[in-house]
């Protein structure tokens, strides 16, 4: 089993910047790609950046590529979603994930965190 604690978020305005966390605990925590989710209210929980373990290869959705930046401090076993010149769009539950694999696809991943609340005013 694997637990995965998200925190960081809150309220900004737009163009500010955010960093948020998901620290990982459990067995073989480590060894897991990790990825942010995203889930806005009614719309579908969607991919937002990934990154490998094992190559430290990161990937990001097309809307946010040049914004954020997705990085994870393996001694810490913590994962970070450093968010730049943030948008109202950008506004939504940021989850944590970590799978076998870094695909965009919510039900490919094996754990998940409880969420963190993103909102960003215009």
């Amino acid at each position: 089993q694997v637990q995965l604690v998200e925190s960081g978020g809150g309220l900004v305005q737009a163009g500010d910047s955010l960093r948020i966390s998901c620290a990982a605990s459990g067995r073989s925590s480590g060894t897991y790609d990790m990825a942010w989710f995203r889930q806005a209210p009614g719309k579908d929980r969607v991919f937002v950046a990934g990154i490998m373990w094992s190559s430290g290869n990161t990937y990001y959705a097309h809307s946010v590529k040049g914004r954020f930046t997705i990085s994870r401090d393996n001694a810490k076993n913590t994962v970070y979603l450093e968010m730049n010149s943030l948008k109202p769009e950008d506004t939504a539950v940021y989850y944590c994930a970590a799978g076998k694999s870094v695909v965009a696809t919510a039900l490919r991943y094996d754990y998940w965190g409880q969420g963190t609340q993103v909102t960003v005013s215009s």
